[in-house]
């Protein structure tokens, strides 16, 4: 029987889950370029998988403990838009099944925006349950955006419709009824507070995505509210709109500069 083609050995390497030890040995052998060209590819590519696949288990290390302690509902919570100048901040508490398996799972600002939106709904489908919660740019003036930011969370926590046992919260201590441990860069250690980020991160990204179509000068859509240089130019030419958070520079500067 003769050699596989090319084209067999990559559909054999990269159209099955797993290649028998004995097909293996055979693409290593072979000598022409382009299977070792296709074999080299399929090494990076399995080596890739180890890596997520040992990174997702080092960061079930919380999850892992609380549930040997006799915990099983495990929420995690983390939110997003603490620094932008305009727009709500928003939490998100998520609680993952035991079994819950996303290699590639990451603090949301490591990932890309395609990356999230698919990762989004992964969790949305596969979490035990979900609780989002929304703090607007007005409160954040009137209470402070580290207030905004715990009553945002503790609001996701209120929202899952389940009561969890325990939560794994990135970085702040809330005053909650619940046993939890904060967790400096938590969204970077923990898988729940890693979905949570990304909950909260896509949910505040289609928000602004939404208030850009009313508000389409300060390219909120692009910037989600951050300070870039076209958002401080039409801070500059328009002024501030219902969505700024008139505490923060330079926001605060054009609402002193009104009322002189």
């Amino acid at each position: 029987m003769g050699k596989l083609t090319i084209g067999e050995i990559e559909n054999q390497l990269f159209g099955n889950d797993k290649v028998d030890a004995e097909a293996l040995n055979s693409f290593r052998d072979d000598e022409r370029k382009g299977v070792q060209k296709l074999f080299l590819k399929w090494e990076r590519q399995e080596e890739q998988k180890r890596k997520l696949r040992e990174q997702f288990f080092e960061m079930t290390e919380f999850e892992r403990k609380y549930r040997a302690e006799g915990y099983r509902l495990i929420a995690g919570i983390d939110e997003a838009g603490r620094g932008p100048l305009a727009g709500p901040v928003v939490a998100g508490a998520v609680i993952l099944p035991e079994d819950f398996y996303l290699p590639g799972l990451n603090d949301s600002k490591k990932l890309t925006e395609p990356k999230r939106e698919e990762y989004f709904e992964i969790i949305k489908r596969e979490a035990a349950a979900i609780g989002i919660g929304i703090v607007s740019a007005g409160e954040i003036d009137d209470i402070n955006i580290l207030q905004a930011s715990k009553k945002a969370m503790v609001s996701a926590v209120d929202r899952l419709g389940t009561t969890p046992d325990f939560l794994l919260v990135d970085a702040v201590k809330l005053e909650t009824p619940y046993p939890f441990e904060a967790l400096i860069k938590g969204d970077a250690r923990s898988i729940s507070i890693a979905a949570a980020s990304i909950i909260a991160k896509v949910t505040r990204d289609r928000l602004m995505k939404e208030i850009a179509k009313e508000y389409p000068q300060y390219g909120f859509q692009a910037n989600m509210g951050y300070g870039t240089a076209e958002h401080l130019k039409a801070i500059r030419e328009y002024g501030a709109t219902p969505h700024h958070r008139k505490t923060f520079a330079p926001v605060r500067e054009w609402v002193r500069s009104e009322c002189e």
